[in-house]
């Protein structure tokens, strides 16, 4: 792996991994989708892209957990299935969002990014434990891999490269 390649995190599937065709590989990334996952990747057509997958903060189920989690930024990748190659090209994009009114809504900033980035947000209780010492336990934890992740992973066992794109078109 190359420096350019760790600065746009793609990587690249084990050597002698077959690659299935775009068909299989675009099923295989829709099958992630399920209602326990606090994503959504669909068509990408109106975003200029083969696929996109996001976050469902908009959506009232899922709502209550990205208020919970004090998310700041709102993550959308755009996935082009380069079947010559064969690679999937990501653009990953962010927008800083705040919550207003009650019940909250989103509003977006002006502030975009592109490029790979990763969001942690983690909340933490305060007690004592049995010996009388004040302990942190972990009560809330979220993770922007747990979107990039999974599709990255889908990509290489599909014989596939996820390269990271910064520059230039998807």
């Amino acid at each position: 792996m190359g420096f350019f390649d760790m600065l746009t995190g793609t990587r690249r599937p084990e050597a002698g991994t077959a690659p299935r065709s775009a068909e299989e590989l675009r099923t295989a990334l829709l099958g992630l989708n399920g209602p326990d996952h606090p994503y959504l990747i669909s068509d990408g057509a109106a975003h200029g892209a083969d696929l996109v997958a996001e976050w469902r903060i908009a959506e009232p189920a899922w709502q209550h957990i990205f208020v919970q989690s004090q998310l700041t930024h709102a993550i959308r990748i755009r996935m082009r299935l380069a079947e010559d190659v064969p690679e999937v090209r990501a653009v990953e994009e962010s927008w800083e969002v705040t919550r207003v009114g009650n019940p909250p809504r989103l509003r977006t900033s002006a502030t975009y990014t592109r490029g790979a980035g990763r969001t942690i947000s983690r909340q933490y209780t305060l007690k004592r434990g049995e010996n009388g010492r004040l302990e942190a336990t972990e009560s809330f934890s979220f993770d922007s891999a747990q979107l990039t992740g999974p599709l990255r992973d889908t990509t290489l066992k599909s014989g596939w490269t996820w390269r990271g794109v910064v520059f230039g078109k998807l």
